[in-house]
């Protein structure tokens, strides 16, 4: 059995789809997950990774475990050293952590990958730069007035896709060769704000017009839904990203044996999102 937190999400849903589509069995765990939201025969706990007691049902008979990193910190705030206690209590021998470039830039706190690596089980941590689905919270003003307003237009970052991260995810899951791994997982290509208004364009066969924001009007905007470390780290590197943040890793493609999908593709993909 393996469990899926944040099963609902950009990353975990494609994972659970990925693994159930191996023929894994899956618990999938999110607060607000159904059993029709899933493939069949996917297990479906709803729970709160801020109350590990409460994901004891949800580790139940696993071996191994996807964990959710968001922001700089587990989502809602979770403890992680004691999401793994009850882990590793509940027999989970392998545990795979979604974590993020900013920790190897010194952007985000290390406290969840320390606590993964001394957590006694075999792990692998995977960190993704900024995901490809960010651009949807472009969607509502490309729906209105085909219009998208971002912060350093020019500035180029390889992005990734989160089905890329997914099937990332779903081999170090079921690959104990990848235990003590760390893998940097980016696009095949660094693209800026301006590239993407204009591949959104391609995708939507209509022009998009691109309004570049001021870093103050971007903070603001950003404010109103994330932690101000985590506005003032997301700002930082997307306008004076370092040059390991700008550099594309071979990661993605020596792990899947393909290169990693491009914003265009993703953009395709996603057209619906922003008709």
């Amino acid at each position: 059995m393996i469990v899926v937190t944040g099963a609902t999400g950009n990353v975990g849903r494609p994972l659970v789809r990925a693994l159930a589509g191996a023929g894994e069995p899956v618990t999938a765990v999110s607060r607000r997950v159904a059993a029709a939201d899933l493939p069949p025969g996917v297990r479906a706990v709803r729970a709160d990774l801020a109350d590990p007691a409460g994901l004891k049902t949800a580790f139940d008979g696993a071996e191994a475990l996807f964990l959710l990193f968001t922001g700089g910190q587990l989502t809602g705030g979770a403890d992680p050293g004691a999401i793994l206690d009850t882990a590793r209590q509940a027999g989970v021998r392998r545990v795979v952590l979604l974590s993020s470039q900013g920790v190897a830039t010194k952007r985000h706190p290390p406290e969840q990958e320390e606590a993964v690596r001394a957590s006694g089980l075999e792990w692998t941590v995977l960190r993704p730069a900024g995901f490809h689905s960010n651009a949807l919270a472009w969607a509502p003003g490309v729906r209105s007035g085909r219009i998208v307003h971002a912060p350093f237009g020019d500035v180029a970052l390889p992005s990734v896709d989160p089905a890329d991260i997914a099937e990332v995810a779903a081999i170090a899951l079921r690959d104990s060769r990848h235990a003590g791994g760390t893998y940097e997982l980016t696009g095949p290509a660094a693209v800026s704000p301006r590239e993407r208004a204009a591949a959104l364009a391609a995708a939507l066969g209509e022009p998009v017009r691109f309004v570049e924001q001021t870093p103050q009007e971007a903070r603001q905007q950003l404010l109103a839904f994330m932690p101000e470390p985590v506005v003032t780290a997301t700002l930082g590197i997307l306008g004076t990203p370092a040059p390991a943040e700008q550099r594309v890793s071979p990661d993605v493609a020596r792990l899947l044996g393909r290169e990693p999908r491009g914003f265009a593709d993703w953009a395709a993909r996603h057209v619906a999102d922003f008709r």
